[in-house]
């Protein structure tokens, strides 16, 4: 075996450095399950003492936090099958729709979106907490969610592009 052979392998392999990471995500989400428990324990217990906006503002922050859930799931399934190893899952009933379709760049296409949904429900807490923050900040919240909007439109339009050139090369 020549050095070349070996250093193709010892890269290859290297791939499997990313599984504490993945790793690290799954412990990641057990905390944010936890956040979850927690405020919604809190909801039901103080429903009687609440006002119907700080129920609704306690809502969209627990649906905050399932969208952050949902993102870290994308990126544990999504960059684990598409980085590290193949998951065989095929013909298992639970298997994501969205998993058999996925790429490096549908993956950040779906990271993007993901990040404008929770990107909305900040902004829909400010607009519903007026007064909590200054001009500036709801100023610089909403620019910082166009440039997300701006930026998740541009990487789909380029992997659709990249997308569109692989369908022609095959033909």
């Amino acid at each position: 075996m020549t050095l070349l052979n070996i250093l193709k392998k010892v890269i290859f392999f290297s791939r499997w450095l990313q599984a504490p990471l993945y790793i690290g995500l799954i412990l990641a989400q057990g905390v944010y399950v936890y956040k979850f428990g927690e405020n919604l324990f809190h909801l039901v217990q103080q429903a009687a003492h609440l006002s119907e906006n700080a129920v609704m503002l306690t809502v969209i922050g627990l649906i905050d936090v399932v969208m952050v859930a949902n993102l870290l799931i994308m990126v544990i399934i999504g960059g684990y099958e598409t980085f590290v190893s193949r998951l065989q899952l095929e013909g298992h009933p639970d298997q994501p729709e969205w998993l058999d379709h996925l790429n490096a760049g549908s993956m950040k296409v779906k990271f993007a979106m993901s990040l404008i949904g929770i990107s909305s429900i900040h902004l829909l807490k400010t607009f519903l907490e007026p007064g909590h923050l200054s001009s500036d900040q709801v100023m610089w919240q909403v620019i910082i969610h166009l440039t997300f909007v701006g930026s998740s439109l541009l990487m789909a339009y380029t992997n659709n592009l990249m997308t569109a050139d692989k369908h022609l090369d095959r033909d």
